[in-house]
């Protein structure tokens, strides 16, 4: 008997999933655009073999643990996406999938151990921070942890940035209002790097604009959403619609990853009561280096001394929300900042949510790649535009002897206030 997707019985994401399939005509335009394929260089691990697996587990003909090893494999960093002539929605069709697939998964036990330590700690700060200095204490014991454990113990800093004063509720604009927006301050960014924050603020302020920072607001579910526990994405996306404003011209946010996911909203919510208020949220949700890109600088300060910068792509804000040119635009404005392009820009650093815990040895080796092709710029800091890129770039630059430092786009133009 012919096997064929059946939409009707997939669920509300079912039409989703079987329009990207029926897309792809394997012309194999993605193949050079992705990273595990770079590295392994098998056809399973490229998006058109991916999709092959997705088709034959969703018409019926493969079961979703014997697609496993290579669909996990995949970052989603949708850097097939742009490559792709036909269109195909790559990223929905994974987080669809991968929602789809995951009630039938038969994890092992230190697997789902490390999933559930990841979805009940990452997404809040309070619990995030207190996994961080227990985590510290055991760092020493990591090489001797299954790989997951380990992995996630490797990437602990060493120490935390000093807590910093709450953000306000509202944080007002300098000078003459030029618009009003929603800011998500996301959830181990605030950790890991409440500096990023801050200068946002700053930065918004500066150039006219009135932030609102939500009080209700909770982490946007990427983690969920990456990971296929749609249910946990759903409770705190939810939330989130609650808790953010209409009356806002932009909902913004600093991390590529958080922005791309709260544009997937109408996705996560199709079927429900939920997903029109979710298609009207995701509409004015923007990358703040976007917004302020299309609202134009003031004139920025010179830095005190000349530097050079090497912007690293964060792939869920270029290949996601194809947004490229904004914050090289945005560093462009600054007097005695040189801004140079890394070789191989478009392929992932090895961050992805949380690929760098799952897939160890992967992660491992994009984050090395990345480093080498950040150093033959030969320059003194870089900038990119999520939290997770950041945390990644950091570990492979200390780890090669070369800590240059990394910030966020809006850390640098802070400097230049």
């Amino acid at each position: 008997m012919e096997h064929r997707i059946q939409p009707e019985i997939l669920g509300p994401t079912g039409e989703v999933m079987a329009h990207a399939v029926a897309t792809c005509v394997h012309c194999g335009f993605c193949l050079a655009a992705c990273p595990t394929y770079r590295l392994l260089g098998q056809e399973m691990d490229s998006p058109r073999g991916r999709i092959v697996l997705m088709k034959s587990v969703l018409e019926g003909g493969l079961h979703p643990e014997d697609a496993a090893l290579h669909i996990d494999r995949c970052l989603g960093c949708v850097g097939c996406v742009p490559a792709c002539p036909s269109g195909v929605p790559y990223g929905e069709l994974l987080t669809a999938y991968r929602a789809h697939v995951e009630p039938k998964r038969a994890r092992p036990v230190l697997n789902r151990l490390t999933r559930l330590l990841v979805r009940e700690t990452l997404p809040y700060p309070a619990r995030f921070r207190a996994a961080v200095q227990l985590g510290q204490l055991a760092r020493p014991f990591r090489s001797i942890l299954p790989n997951g454990l380990g992995a996630m113990l490797s990437l602990i800093p060493t120490s935390l940035p000093p807590r910093m004063p709450p953000l306000p509720e509202v944080y007002p604009a300098a000078g003459e209002r030029r618009a009003r927006v929603a800011l998500l301050v996301g959830c181990v960014q605030q950790v890991l790097a409440p500096a990023i924050n801050w200068a946002t603020l700053r930065v918004l302020s500066a150039n006219g604009v009135e932030v609102v920072v939500p009080r209700g607001q909770a982490c946007c579910g990427a983690l969920g959403m990456h990971t296929g526990e749609a249910e946990h994405a759903r409770r705190l996306a939810a939330q989130n619609l609650r808790a953010f404003p209409r009356d806002v011209d932009a909902i913004l946010s600093n991390a590529a990853g958080c922005g791309s996911s709260m544009k997937e909203y109408e996705l996560l919510f199709k079927g429900t009561d939920l997903e029109e208020t979710a298609r009207a949220f995701a509409r004015k949700v923007q990358d703040v280096s976007e917004f302020l890109d299309t609202l134009g600088l003031r004139p920025m300060r010179p830095l005190p001394k000349p530097l050079v910068i090497a912007y690293q792509d964060a792939c869920h804000l270029a290949h996601a929300q194809g947004v490229w040119g904004a914050p090289r635009r945005l560093l462009g404005t600054i007097p005695n900042l040189t801004v140079r392009e890394i070789a191989e820009g478009e392929l992932c650093c090895g961050s992805a949510g949380t690929y760098n815990i799952e897939q160890p040895g992967l992660a491992e080796q994009l984050g090395q790649r990345k480093v080498r092709n950040i150093l033959a710029t030969d320059a003194e800091a870089v900038a990119t535009g999520n939290i997770g890129c950041l945390v990644q770039l950091r570990t492979h630059l200390q780890r090669a002897g070369k800590p240059l430092p990394v910030w966020h786009t809006m850390e640098v133009l802070a400097q230049a206030l």
